[in-house]
């Protein structure tokens, strides 16, 4: 029997209310209607051909801890998967934190249940970084008194991820727009204002290829999604940070393999939520999920939490204890305040 599939979600059949996405598909339970069937959708960053198999796994987890078909959708726009998660389109979303409160935003339903820990297994360390970053054969143009700086990205080409991307966009923004004094963030996703040129890559494997191919002079993308095609031959936790592509990387790294740059500027960003429609999904399936998840299975599962140098494309970066955490939106008022949310 086939408990699960995978398709591409459109933006044309995602504008649906919350009331239309559940009319047909589902029952009610305690006033609101809850899906018969549960569907999980990713950002497109992890909705890459090869996290395949990660996809794969959540679903199959999923499917055994609530004994419901599963439906994965991927996507190509942030804003798609914000759209699916907030109207019940989706009922789960793996997402960025600022997609997640763009959601939270727009459907007070949408709430995160699992985050992953950093390498200590704890929530103190569970941050990724944010970079602006430029090709290692320009970097020097970007020192000022022998350190990187962000003075001179003024005029030139800039690729952000998406515009509703935390570490692709919100926090490499709000830190461009802090350092030059800036208004508000607007002109930063125009071309012909602050930037000569803004191109949006729609994935941080997107944004890093603009710049490694030249399309772009700078451009932001995390560290995150970017771990299983590269690796960062020095400290990433700073500016200076070089990350270089592997030399078999898949595509869209295929032709650029090799290639590195340095970042300017990097920037924590708490990690990532799995998140649910409390409206869309019962209390029980949503705590039979969390269990399964939180699990030490699941720990040591390098289909969910893999080291950057192994052969698998996992769902998440392995480093140390790292492992899923009950968390739920309180944890995340440092990015609320952040992104003024």
């Amino acid at each position: 029997m086939t408990i699960f599939k995978t398709s591409l979600f459109a933006a044309g059949i995602i504008g649906l209310s919350l009331a239309a996405a559940g009319c047909s598909s589902s029952n009610t339970t305690g006033g609101h209607q809850k899906a018969k069937d549960l569907t999980v959708v990713f950002l497109p960053g992890d909705s890459a051909k090869e996290a395949g198999p990660a996809r794969t796994a959540l679903a199959n987890e999923i499917h055994k801890a609530t004994g419901k078909k599963v439906d994965v959708k991927t996507t190509t726009d942030y804003n798609v998967a914000i759209q699916a998660i907030s109207s019940g389109k989706a009922q789960i979303a793996l997402m960025g934190p600022d997609s997640y409160i763009q959601a939270h935003k727009q459907n007070a339903s949408v709430e995160p249940i699992l985050t992953y820990s950093g390498k200590s297994g704890t929530l103190k360390d569970a941050q990724y970084h944010s970079y602006i970053m430029v090709p290692k054969d320009k970097a020097s143009q970007y020192k000022v008194n022998g350190k990187y700086s962000l003075e001179k990205i003024k005029g030139k080409k800039m690729s952000f991820v998406s515009n509703t991307s935390t570490s692709g966009f919100a926090i490499p923004a709000g830190a461009i727009q802090t350092s030059f004094k800036l208004k508000n963030k607007d002109d930063l996703q125009q071309s012909g204002k602050f930037f000569s040129k803004v191109l949006f890559g729609g994935s941080h494997q997107g944004s890093a290829v603009n710049l490694l191919k030249g399309d772009a002079d700078v451009a932001a993308f995390d560290d995150m999604d970017l771990v299983s095609y590269g690796k960062f031959t020095n400290d990433s936790t700073k500016a200076g940070a070089d990350f270089k592509i592997n030399a078999n990387a898949p595509a869209p790294f295929n032709s650029v393999r090799g290639k590195e740059s340095i970042a300017l500027a990097a920037y924590p960003v708490q990690n990532e939520p799995i998140a649910v429609n409390s409206k869309m999904i019962s209390k029980s399936d949503t705590k039979k999920i969390i269990s399964a998840l939180t699990s030490s299975r699941i720990a040591k599962d390098e289909k969910f939490f893999a080291p950057s140098n192994a052969k698998v494309h996992s769902l998440l970066p392995k480093d140390g204890d790292t492992q899923f955490i009950a968390i739920s939106d309180k944890w995340y008022a440092p990015t609320h305040k952040v992104l003024g949310e």
